[in-house]
């Protein structure tokens, strides 16, 4: 059986403290490139596969552009988001659809509710239901069937491995990663999802971070124009007051969480860090990706203090703050 990281590869990334006790600890691995790409820091083992679930989104969605779709500004955020089905994102979504000729019902992830909680809140009060628009990884899907329509490939059966838009997508992962694809399941959107090595996830999204937009390769004129973009446009990638916009406009980084706490981000000057959290908790991911890139000299003190007073860490005891998720002194 091809698996991720064992308990024996892992070391401890985050603990969670309550009125002094250590109550819990997250495990897992993570590796930190430099600007140059090379590897400065190194916790559990950074060779195991892992399954990148959202933290895939950039390399798709920079095979869709090279594909053919035709897609910029918010419409490129949407591409790489896993948004938070907001009315906002939703237009976007349906802006990419209409224009390509498609409808919702062309969509091939499954419905669900928006995670977004007022507007989920507003759609039970209108007696609304999940629908496939508002499913986080709707922009993916529309960026690939428009892709599909682009190259003239049938949007009929787009998910399904051996599909052309998907065979282009796996070709675009091993040359950004380095590696050959040894595992490929299925998402929870439906797309395929490709397993990689912590080190080659990590790899890729340095290549896809560091890339000009002046390049003579397309690829990575592409990947530097997604970066741009996300960077300028950090509502898109997630949502307000949610971690991954968060942390873009706290820190200007690049970043895409992923599910079973996967987390890629790349500093403003190229460092760049990949991890997972072995139990699959998503708390702690972004502040320990966070403090990986301070201590690696990449990222300023107080940028990451300020983050870190944003995001949901505080452990609460009757109500009143008692204690905190905090990165483990150890990485």
């Amino acid at each position: 059986m091809v698996e991720t990281l064992t308990v024996q590869d892992a070391v401890e990334l985050a603990v969670v403290e309550r009125g002094g006790f250590v109550e819990s600890r997250h495990v897992g691995a993570a590796v930190v490139l430099s600007p140059e790409g090379e590897v400065v820091a190194a916790h559990g083992n950074a060779s195991a596969l892992v399954l990148p679930r959202s933290s895939l989104k950039p390399l798709q969605a920079i095979a869709c552009l090279t594909a053919g779709a035709p897609l910029e500004g918010e419409q490129l955020g949407l591409a790489t988001a896993s948004h938070a089905g907001t009315d906002r994102h939703v237009e976007v979504v349906r802006s990419m659809l209409v224009e390509g000729g498609l409808t919702e019902n062309d969509l091939g992830c499954p419905a669900d509710w928006p995670s977004d909680s007022a507007t989920r809140d507003e759609l039970v009060r209108d007696h609304g239901e999940p629908t496939r628009i508002r499913m986080n990884c709707s922009g993916k899907h529309a960026a690939m069937l428009r892709a599909c329509v682009a190259t003239g490939w049938p949007t009929d059966g787009y998910l399904a491995p051996d599909h052309p838009l998907q065979l282009h997508i796996r070709d675009v992962v091993e040359r950004l990663s380095g590696e050959k694809i040894s595992a490929t399941v299925v998402d929870g959107c439906g797309a395929p999802v490709h397993a990689l090595t912590l080190m080659g996830l990590a790899r890729a999204v340095h290549r896809i971070g560091t890339a000009s937009e002046r390049s003579p390769f397309a690829l990575h004129r592409v990947a530097g124009t997604l970066v741009r973009t996300v960077r300028e446009r950090p509502w898109t990638i997630d949502g307000p007051g949610r971690p991954d916009t968060l942390a873009i406009e706290k820190l200007g980084v690049f970043v895409k969480g992923g599910a079973e706490g996967v987390m890629v981000m790349v500093a403003p000057n190229g460092a760049t860090v990949a991890l997972k959290t072995l139990d699959g908790s998503l708390r702690a991911r972004t502040i320990v990706a966070a403090t990986l890139l301070l201590r690696a000299g990449a990222l300023e003190q107080g940028a990451v203090d300020e983050l870190a007073a944003a995001l949901p860490l505080a452990v609460l005891g009757g109500g009143v703050e008692v204690g905190s998720i905090r990165p483990a002194a150890g990485i």
